[in-house]
């Protein structure tokens, strides 16, 4: 019998008990949605921590009160909610200690999330007030569209200027108007609209052109929240950056009043501290995930064997119809061999296609490119072919041996 006769002797087998066997491929879909969508999250996530690296700029770190992400339970959260934000006047102590070593040096404070009005315009409730100075827009990779940057003055006096990110400038202006010299209202405040920052995309999910920058000396005067200074720090050249990270370090203990014997309250956040981070998360998100798949898979596969030893059972005298008439065993081997693994693979198939959709919708929802990622389903239908051979093996066997007399007259 030629293999395209076993494929469609096979299927009008499986198909003649639908509901059997589609309980059957969902205990393999279960195992490799698990791990597909995860993966495919993941995936996402991974280009977008790589294309988000650029915010920092070259040769750039930062300073901030909280690590970007960290595992650990209670008391490692307490440690890290107990610690007292940098403040204004220990950047402005960070600054002078630093501001010959370095090449910038920028501060940022952002609140909660706000919305900006303009006549009768709204943006959404999501626009993050950010108080900063003039080194902000040059040390975050920051471009003028129109306008200019703060200057010296508009942080000396505290004025009532505003850069706006592409996203709020586009909800609050249409394309034929220019937004510069208008008054915007933002957290009940009145600012006058200075710039408006070349678009700069997402990052890490989020956008980055969804706010509204103000002069950090007036947000410190007028926006009553709590919130620790952000410093970004731009090295003098490649050569220098790790010099100046732990140049940075010292001074920023000192600017903090740390003892010799005290550990830092502060963090560093690098290019290669955000991929550490992500990695830690990585490891654990997909050891879970693939722990998780493997129970579900090796259950699967022993149900893929059951299920093929009742049909086998079922099938006694079709199969003792067929030996009698000439059909070798090793057409009955490979015929519910072939059905073993149609099942697993066609449970593989479903669990791809709802687990690539499910980690897209995820990835979208976070404002992230969609992915395909085709090594995990390669390697997923490569298992799930592995499992029907392996455990659909015994079944066929069984079928392949059994005696035409026996099997026509069952005891």
């Amino acid at each position: 019998m030629s293999l395209r006769d076993l494929l469609s002797q096979a299927i009008y087998s499986l198909v003649a008990n639908k509901l059997r066997s589609l309980l059957t491929t969902m205990g393999v879909a279960v195992g490799v949605f698990s791990i597909i969508a995860v993966m495919t999250a993941l995936q996402a996530i991974e280009q977008s921590v790589e294309s988000g690296l650029t915010s920092l700029g070259a040769n750039t770190f930062q300073i901030q009160k909280l690590p970007a992400t960290f595992f650990g339970g209670g008391h490692s959260r307490s440690l890290y909610a107990n610690r007292k934000d940098i403040s204004y006047k220990e950047g402005l102590m960070f600054r002078k200690l630093m501001e010959s070593r370095t090449k910038t040096i920028g501060f940022m404070i952002s609140s909660q999330a706000k919305q900006a009005k303009y006549a009768n315009r709204f943006t959404n409730p999501d626009v993050i007030l950010t108080g900063a100075d003039d080194h902000f827009a040059i040390a975050n990779g920051y471009g003028i569209r129109l306008g200019r940057n703060f200057n010296n003055s508009d942080i000396q006096y505290a004025r009532n200027f505003a850069l706006l990110g592409s996203e709020v400038s586009e909800s609050l202006f249409p394309a034929t108007e220019n937004p510069l010299h208008k008054s915007i209202k933002i957290n009940g405040e009145v600012f006058t609209v200075a710039g408006v920052f070349e678009k700069k995309g997402a990052a890490f999910g989020q956008s980055q052109d969804n706010l509204v920058l103000i002069p950090i000396t007036r947000y410190l005067d007028h926006i009553n929240e709590q919130s620790s200074l952000n410093i970004t720090i731009e090295a003098i050249s490649q050569k220098q950056y790790k010099e100046t990270i732990d140049q940075s370090i010292g001074a920023m203990r000192i600017a903090r009043g740390l003892t010799v014997k005290e550990p830092n309250d502060f963090e560093i956040r690098t290019n290669e501290s955000l991929i550490d981070s992500f990695r830690d998360i990585q490891r654990a998100i997909t050891t879970g995930a693939f722990i998780i798949s493997f129970m579900a898979l090796l259950s699967s596969g022993v149900g893929i064997m059951n299920i093929m030893l009742v049909s086998v059972t079922e099938r006694t005298k079709e199969i003792g119809i067929r030996k009698s008439l000439g059909a070798p065993q090793q057409s009955i081997l490979r015929q519910f061999l072939l059905e073993a693994v149609i099942l697993s693979v066609a449970g593989g198939l479903i669990g791809i296609i709802t687990g690539v959709s499910a980690g897209n919708i995820v990835a979208l929802k976070f404002n992230l490119n969609a992915i395909f990622p085709w090594l995990w389903i390669f390697i997923a239908m490569a298992v799930c072919s592995i499992i029907g051979v392996t455990f659909g093996l015994l079944p066929a066997w069984k079928a392949a041996m059994l005696d035409p007399v026996e099997a026509l007259h069952p005891k």
